[in-house]
């Protein structure tokens, strides 16, 4: 029955012209962008979209457990691949569920296409049946929006969506769908390609040649520099990277990465100081505080970087390279501003490096090596690994070990596990490091693992989890049971919400209110009720074996991990506190205890 009903869509792409309803002019328009993938749940307003979906067979679509979950996927999608991530939900409560990972796309910056089923264009504002001001609700939490109200709009309103979401700073696009505009036809042109520009929008790619020879005198004269670089070097393409780790071994200067921005550089390179801020490695952050030049690239000055702005890198002349003019001078003042692609204006950078054939200070350099290296004698990721108790640093030193030869992405969720993960998994390449890092979103990493597993099917996918962020998105176990997806969840379980507890012993004496779970499933049992591999851990002999049985196993995958429940996460700037006022460990906290200033922006 199914295949009568399937399209020649080859020969349909060869017609110039033909008369298609909005649901077809949806499929098409996705197909002639090259999306091969859509995460969705279907309801009575995106049914014509579903049927038109039933008819083809060049989109896959994946079916989500709650449409929340639908966008973490398609986020982890767009991240692991560079593509667009596609978001397909109904009105109302599918719209408005979808509303969590739009904000998180948003200030993550990943593009993603979410299109949203609305009442018939005569029903809107009429509190009609599932209805909901999609467009007025996801303003704020979208790059841009859109109700198309006649379906000789929809072509054009398709390619543009998909151009804003990808283009600049990547972020959310929605298109909200009367069921009208779905069912009603007009002439489309199939195999139409995406415009090369944009009426009124035309992200600033190459910048300023001025400045960026300005910058680059700048960064040949420095006596103690410092990349300082972010997810928009990630967002750039792997030629970002490529270019990025060029232009560090050139100059021979430190780097330090951003939450959003690890695998733009090599961790195992001598160069990489570690993350930079609240949970950042003592040289790093000291490094920033200290540097004559910080050279910023892709990244935003976010408060979990700075610490106490008035304290921030005092010294040091400031250069910021961002596809996004807002971005600069927003948080901290900046001496060279560049707007640009990252890609871009790095070859720019490397062509004057070359061009100039700068003297650098080399005495100078060297005492500033010197001093790094003192910092790192440190050891600020030193723990102490008892015989009885797995620590959660060890668990994740044994994941990187047994890992580090495969082909590994990694996705987290929220919580004192992500920062561990960030601390101790070590990436060499982009696009293989998924996590919530500007919304703090707890049930990202599972869904988003899917979406990276559904992106490449052959590698292996493990989910960094916390045993509370885990239950949030839990149902997707269905999703990843129904397509057979051997993704893995590597829970780090103290029973507790980790960071909460974390500062609730910091900052309210140690008052645990509401962050002990009393009630957990037993994890095991819940992967066996889907049908699943299960696995504990509850010593650290055992912590190997587990994880091999894991890795060497091609199905979806469970592992409880029994950690020490009061472990804390260090290094920490005490919120409110300077960049360079670091907590090293249990050792510090009474030396060093949290301003009450600090406590509001935590």
């Amino acid at each position: 029955m199914r295949d009568r009903l399937l399209f020649d869509w080859k020969r349909w792409e060869t017609m110039a012209k033909r008369k298609l309803s909005g649901s077809d002019i949806v499929i098409q328009s996705l197909i002639d962008a090259g999306v091969d993938t859509i995460f969705g749940y279907p309801g009575g307003a995106v049914l014509p979209i579903y049927d038109a979906l039933f008819k083809q067979n060049r989109l896959k679509h994946v079916l989500v457990r709650q449409e929340g979950g639908a966008v973490h996927m398609a986020e982890g999608y767009a991240r692991s691949t560079g593509k667009l991530g596609v978001v397909l939900v109904t009105s109302g409560p599918g719209a408005t569920n979808a509303v969590t990972g739009l904000t998180d796309a948003l200030m993550d910056s990943i593009p993603v296409l979410c299109l949203t089923g609305q009442v018939p264009t005569h029903l809107i504002g009429n509190d009609a049946f599932q209805e909901a001001d999609t467009t007025g609700i996801t303003r704020p939490c979208t790059k841009h929006n859109y109700l198309v109200r006649d379906v000789k709009d929809l072509g054009r309103v398709m390619q543009e969506a998909m151009y804003v979401a990808r283009s600049g700073r990547p972020g959310p696009v929605v298109i909200d769908l009367p069921k009208d505009v779905l069912i009603n036809e007009t002439t489309f042109e199939t195999g139409k390609k995406l415009p090369v520009k944009h009426k009124t929008y035309r992200p600033q790619i190459k910048g300023d040649n001025s400045k960026i020879r300005e910058a680059v005198e700048l960064i040949a004269k420095a006596k103690r520099p410092l990349f300082y670089c972010g997810g928009g070097v990630v967002n750039s393409g792997p030629r970002g990277s490529k270019l990025l780790t060029e232009f560090v071994r050139m100059t021979g200067y430190p780097i330090t990465l951003t939450l959003m921005g690890l695998g733009a550089f090599p961790a195992t390179d001598k160069k990489f100081l570690g993350m930079v801020g609240m949970h950042g490695t003592y040289e790093s952050n000291l490094a920033m505080h200290d540097c004559d030049v910080m050279i910023n690239i892709g990244a935003r000055f976010d408060d979990r970087v700075t610490g106490l702005i008035s304290e921030f890198s005092p010294d040091s002349k400031k250069i910021h390279v961002d596809i996004d003019p807002s971005s600069i001078n927003k948080n901290v003042a900046v001496d060279v501003p560049i707007i640009g692609d990252c890609a871009s204006v790095l070859a720019e950078m490397i062509k004057v490096w070359k061009e100039i054939k700068p003297r650098k200070d080399t005495k100078a350099i060297n005492s500033w090596w010197n001093q790094i290296e003192k910092w790192r004698k440190r050891d600020c990721l030193a723990y102490k690994q008892s015989k009885d108790i797995i620590k959660p640093q060890y668990a994740l030193e044994r994941l990187q070990a047994l890992t580090k030869d495969r082909d590994t992405y990694i996705t987290t969720e929220v919580g004192q596990h992500q920062m561990w993960a960030a601390q101790y998994i070590k990436f060499n390449q982009p696009n293989r490091w998924m996590t919530s890092g500007g919304l703090g979103t707890m049930g990202y990493g599972f869904p988003a693992a899917i979406g990276v597993q559904m992106a490449h099917p052959k590698a292996t996918v493990v989910d960094i989890s916390g045993e509370a962020s885990f239950q949030m998105n839990i149902q997707e176990m269905s999703t990843a049971m129904q397509y057979r997806l051997p993704v893995k969840v590597f829970i780090l379980n103290n029973e507790y919400m980790g960071m909460v507890r974390q500062w609730q012993e910091l900052l309210y004496g140690s008052r645990y209110s509401e962050s002990y779970t009393a009630s957990l499933p037993d994890f095991v049992k819940l992967a066996e009720s889907y049908g699943a591999v299960g696995l504990r851990a509850t010593k650290p002999s055992e912590v190997d074996d587990v994880i091999k049985e894991m890795l060497n196993n091609d199905q979806f995958t469970i592992v409880d991990v029994a950690i020490d429940k009061g472990e804390n996460c260090f290094p920490m700037i005490p919120s409110g506190a300077p960049h360079n006022e670091m907590l090293l460990g249990p050792e510090d906290e009474a030396a060093k205890p949290t301003s009450e200033d600090g406590m509001v922006l935590v």
